[in-house]
């Protein structure tokens, strides 16, 4: 009778306690309706707008997210990045006004986009000055710094982006995975001290990431929270590597495959510095299309030299494995290749937002491997008296002098 009755009970809770199916779901979306019947009064009654009365001025906020030069004039892409609709009355070129056409429209909704056809005659080499004049008498300003004729993605510019690559990306970091029969052949300390050096050169790269992407998350518009989408995105890779490092190693142990962890971590290594190296392809391909042509090549010097470094990266997690001449050409194309689809995006599509996005996701992506890294090498020992012993300590803040030292050249 009592274990009837107790049945009962528990039958009976749980269809009143645990709604499933149709029921669930409606108890989810019900505080989301609430929120959104909410939103709706609000703007709907207006007490924002009997706040602010009928005479406040709109905020108005223009923001260039490109600018191109082409035998029609000059080619801007405007974003409304105001919470005010905008309407773009004037546009002056060297402060002389000049007609021009605009697709969609000369009004633009918040973080609504247009693209403003301007018939200038334009000056290869010279510096030329752009204001925008909206309906209100606000004026937002554009430089452009030396004039020279924006890329189109044709064969011989998609051709050109991809020798930029090779030898930048994926040249430097077969280089320097020639440094494989060295460190294989070094001894515990010498060992200690060349995984050391790598992560001091992964360190290095993770700091500046980060001051890559902040800085072109300051520039994106303040709509898109650009500090915020660096942060997650870098969480993001960082969480992702970790899930494929994972798989990684499940997969060795269910199969009996014959990877060491050595093998692992160096897959790990490269796809984190390929990360890195789409965002480097990033700047390089962005530099030239704004027709930055001196940076350009300055950078592409750089990153030549930092690249030849990360392939002893790459490589020093296998110093105790026998290596395959195929399974280095997949790490140097995993490190290497990236730069030159970076490049590619940079020149023909750049966005300050994919920027932001793809700067964090070499950012977390490098921890990443730094966390795996120092992992290996510390093993069962304190971090800190591992740290401190000569060789590693050597090892570290040689990597770290060796990146600041080319990172001297890309500045």
């Amino acid at each position: 009778m009592t274990p009837s009755h107790e049945h009962g009970r528990d039958g009976g809770a749980g269809r009143v306690g645990r709604p499933r199916g149709a029921t669930l779901w409606a108890l989810a979306a019900l505080p989301l309706v609430l929120l959104g019947g909410l939103l709706g009064v609000l703007f709907w009654t207006g007490p924002l707008d009997a706040v602010r009365g009928e005479a406040y001025p709109p905020v108005e906020e223009l923001v260039f997210q490109r600018v191109e030069l082409g035998p029609e004039g000059i080619v801007a892409t405007v974003l409304n990045d105001g919470p005010d609709p905008v309407t773009i009355a004037q546009v002056q070129v060297d402060e002389a006004y000049w007609s021009f056409t605009a697709e969609p429209g000369t009004t633009l909704a918040h973080l609504a986009r247009t693209t403003l056809t301007i018939p200038y005659p334009w000056v290869e080499g010279d510096a030329h000055a752009l204001r925008l004049v909206t309906s209100t008498g606000v004026t937002f300003d554009h430089e452009i710094a030396v004039a020279v004729e924006t890329p189109t993605p044709d064969a011989r510019f998609f051709g050109v982006f991809t020798l930029i690559g090779l030898y930048v990306g994926v040249i430097p970091v077969a280089i320097g995975l020639l440094w494989l029969p060295l460190v294989s052949r070094t001894g515990r300390t010498g060992l200690d001290f060349l995984l050391a050096l790598t992560i001091g050169l992964l360190l290095f790269l993770f700091i500046e990431a980060g001051h890559d992407g902040l800085e072109a998350a300051a520039l994106a518009p303040s709509s898109f929270q650009g500090v915020a989408l660096f942060v997650f995105g870098a969480l993001a890779a960082f969480v992702g590597l970790e899930m494929v490092g994972g798989w990684l190693r499940a997969r060795r142990r269910d199969t009996g495959a014959s990877e060491e962890r050595g093998w692992i971590l160096a897959q790990m290594v490269a796809t984190g510095i390929g990360l890195h190296n789409f965002g480097e392809g990033l700047a390089i391909g962005a530099a030239f299309a704004l027709g930055e042509a001196t940076l350009g090549t300055v950078l592409i010097v750089g990153f030549m030299l930092h690249n030849t470094t990360e392939g002893l990266a790459i490589v020093a997690p296998l110093a105790r494995e026998p290596v395959r001449v195929r399974r280095l050409l997949r790490l140097g194309v995993l490190g290497g290749a990236p730069t030159i689809v970076g490049a590619w995006v940079g020149g023909f599509v750049y966005s300050p937002i994919w920027s932001v996005l793809f700067l964090a996701l070499g950012a977390g992506a490098i921890a990443q491997v730094v966390v795996q890294l120092t992992r290996q090498v510390v093993g069962e020992e304190s971090v800190a008296a591992y740290m401190t012993t000569p060789s590693v300590a050597g090892g570290l803040f040689t990597g770290v002098a060796v990146m600041y030292m080319t990172g001297l050249i890309v500045g």
